[in-house]
């Protein structure tokens, strides 16, 4: 076994693993960024857009890379499986306030390492980055799961992914758009949002939107 997949090799040689935060929220990936640096742990670098990423990826070696599904560039899982490549040996993982189980499990399947919820306590995040360097995949569960109970469906009878969907499509996504996000089909999503809107009584998915920010669906 290589001392670089040993659980806290990197801590032992004294060696602090290398970062890079992947997030258009520049106040968060700051941060994020200056919370693990305060420390010989972690040598962190932000990026705040895909193309920056894949320069920065490029031209440097990372053990771990957070990287946020809705920054500039970002087209689904074709990005996500790029940022994989790119990484090389590094680990992606997921950082992200909401994603679908569906979505999750396609990333895993790319490659990535697991999920890091935003909603997750600062405290909690240096212990789980040094997991997933280790070499483990990481998928919280409960409530720090933005996808958690997948299949089930809300009091209003939308199931996780319909709610998804509907998330997107109220950011002004289209349906090609989160097709690629979610990597479906657009006939699949079409579905949804007719499944949606006759759930809802909506008259079309503008109509879905609003319904859902007025019962906080949203």
């Amino acid at each position: 076994m290589n001392a670089s997949n040993t659980p806290g090799a990197n801590l032992s040689e004294n060696k602090a693993l290398r970062l890079v935060i992947a997030d258009d929220h520049k106040l968060l990936a700051d941060a994020v960024a200056s919370m693990l640096t305060n420390g010989n742990t972690f040598d962190v670098e932000s990026c705040y857009d895909l193309e920056s990423l894949l320069k920065v990826l490029t031209n440097n070696t990372f053990d771990v890379v957070l990287l946020d599904l809705r920054m500039p560039g970002m087209a689904g899982l074709d990005s996500v499986a790029q940022v994989v490549k790119a990484a090389r040996d590094g680990y992606v993982v997921l950082f992200t306030g909401q994603v679908d189980r569906h979505v999750l499990d396609k990333a895993l399947l790319l490659g990535v390492r697991g999920l890091i919820s935003k909603t997750m306590p600062l405290r909690s995040l240096g212990s789980i980055i040094e997991l997933i360097s280790s070499g483990q995949i990481f998928v919280p569960v409960g409530a720090d799961f933005p996808g958690a109970g997948a299949g089930a469906e809300s009091e209003h009878g939308l199931h996780d992914k319909e709610l998804f969907v509907l998330r997107l499509a109220a950011d002004g996504q289209t349906n090609k758009e989160i097709a690629r996000e979610m990597g479906a089909t657009e006939v699949i999503i079409k579905m949804h949002m007719r499944a949606i809107c006759k759930k809802l009584g909506a008259r079309n998915r503008a109509h879905a939107a609003i319904i859902s920010r007025e019962r906080a669906l949203l």
